[in-house]
């Protein structure tokens, strides 16, 4: 009986399902009586009351094994999360990168690329160099076997064919010098032209001479007969057979080159006839009294009319390229355009006075024959390009120097202008956007007249230096083809 005894104390032991008394309060239980304990009490001492209070919370801090309190978060969620650095692994890295700079032998680096591929394997899990996504350095990586890179090329720094073509080389240095002694130094003069034929007519005080840029030989074709006389302008006719000789003595020559004889002499004007231009058969005069001449050199009563615009000197006459328009500029500091109409009083079409200074140098534009530019003199320093069309100034800039010639080089649609007092030089501009191509420097004193080549490949300078100076700066392009010269309209007429 004993034994059965023992057997159900050891089976009453062993149930869990049995309450145990000396056990103690569960977590659960704990928290829920405290909760309605604090909820349905009344406490009335302040001390009892932190008392409760504190109890019912969970110890921020608990004690460690050494001694330590280790803070835990009050709530889930409630602090950052610190991530565990290896320290071998920062070794691995601070390695790498100072070796990354530093020269590696050919031999060497398939070596160090191997080991450095197996360290990143086995620290990381793969090999960073194919898992970055940007390189900095490097070349870019190419999409793998089998895989299309739809990606495009924004922008590509290959040049363009625009891009390599260089631009022309401009010597600085004269392709030959010519000698101009006792030159008269007046800037209100033209005395240089350049024909059609490839003849240069120059003017030097009393006498006229030829050169043949060709063959290089001068001719002398005119001599002044009166005393103290002098040659005021040269100018040739459009098929470069007849020179026009304005001279001090008022009057007006036409000369037969080919025969080097004078044809005829017309009179009319009260003082120097100091520019002259032509338009087919009319030959325009201008003269110091303020006055331009229209001459019909087919026949002998020559003078057509008279245009009355200026009351000072005329000092600048040029023709548009299609003959529709005279421009002619004055020491008033006029700018005047003329229709072409054959008889009758004349009236300036358009009368531009924004210059401040003496206007000589004129130049029709020959691509847009509507375009006139034009210089003024030391006060004013200005170049303006006019549109005749609309009676308006294009656009206008200051070249703060003199501007006593103008000349259009339509090989290169460039402007070349040259100037006096205070640079002395030749500026070559291109056109429209007027920036600045080169300079052409030798002259010793101001330039005086411009002329070009018959092909416009060759600039001729002559200066108060007496000095003529050939600038090869306008050389043809060889695939444009020349235009066929066309027959002389007054050669036959003239008398």
């Amino acid at each position: 009986m004993a034994h059965f005894g023992f057997e159900n104390d050891v089976q009453s032991l062993l149930k869990l399902d049995m309450p145990i008394t000396n056990a103690p309060m569960a977590r659960w239980q704990r928290k829920a009586s405290t909760s309605t304990s604090a909820n349905t009490s009344t406490l009335s001492p302040s001390k009892s009351a932190n008392r409760s209070v504190s109890m019912s919370k969970t110890p921020s801090k608990t004690p460690g094994k050494n001694g330590k309190n280790q803070s835990t978060p009050s709530k889930a969620g409630g602090d950052r999360f610190i991530p565990v650095r290896n320290a071998k692994q920062m070794d691995v890295a601070s390695f790498l990168i100072a070796k990354e700079n530093e020269p590696v032998e050919e031999a060497a680096a398939s070596s160090t690329q191997t080991n450095q591929k197996a360290w990143s394997v086995t620290l990381n899990g793969c090999d960073l160099e194919e898992a970055k996504i940007l390189h900095l350095t490097g070349k870019p990586l190419n999409a793998p076997e089998g895989y299309q890179n739809n990606l495009k090329v924004l922008y590509s720094q290959v040049p363009t064919p625009m891009s390599l073509k260089k631009s022309r080389y401009i010597s600085s240095v004269p392709e030959r010098i010519l000698d101009a002694p006792e030159l008269k130094n007046d800037f209100y003069l033209n005395l240089m032209d350049w024909g059609r034929l490839n003849v240069l007519a120059v003017a030097l005080s009393e006498y006229v001479y030829l050169w043949d840029a060709a063959l290089g030989q001068i001719v002398l074709l005119k001599k002044m007969e009166e005393e103290n006389g002098y040659i005021s302008s040269v100018s040739w006719s459009k098929d470069g057979n007849f020179l026009a000789i304005g001279t001090s003595d008022c009057k007006v020559e036409l000369w037969d080159v080919q025969c080097q004889k004078r044809l005829r002499s017309m009179d009319g004007h009260r003082a120097r006839v100091s520019c002259l231009n032509w338009n087919d058969h009319v030959l325009s005069s201008g003269s110091r009294s303020g006055l331009i001449h229209q001459h019909d050199v087919r026949v002998a009563d020559h003078h057509l009319f008279t245009l009355r615009g200026h009351t000072q000197e005329v000092c600048g006459l040029t023709w548009s390229p299609d003959g529709r328009y005279l421009a002619s500029g004055g020491n008033d500091n006029l700018v005047n355009i003329w229709p072409s109409a054959q008889g009758g009083a004349q009236t300036a079409m358009h009368t531009f006075s924004e210059h401040q200074g003496a206007v000589k140098a004129l130049a029709w534009c020959p691509w847009q024959s509507s375009i006139l530019a034009s210089g003024g003199g030391t006060s004013d320093r200005h170049i303006r390009i006019w549109n005749v069309n609309s009676g308006s100034c294009v656009t206008s800039w200051d070249t703060q120097s003199q501007v006593s010639s103008l000349v259009f080089a339509p090989n290169y649609k460039e402007l070349v202008s040259g100037h006096g007092f205070a640079h002395d030089k030749i500026f070559i501009w291109k056109y429209p956007s007027l920036a600045k191509v080169a300079e052409l420097e030798g002259h010793e004193g101001r330039i005086l007249n411009m002329a070009l080549s018959p092909d416009s490949s060759i600039l001729a300078s002559i200066s108060s230096d007496e000095t003529i100076r050939l600038w090869k700066c306008f050389e043809k392009d060889p695939t444009k083809k020349a235009k066929p010269a066309s027959s002389s309209i007054i050669q036959q007429h003239i008398r």
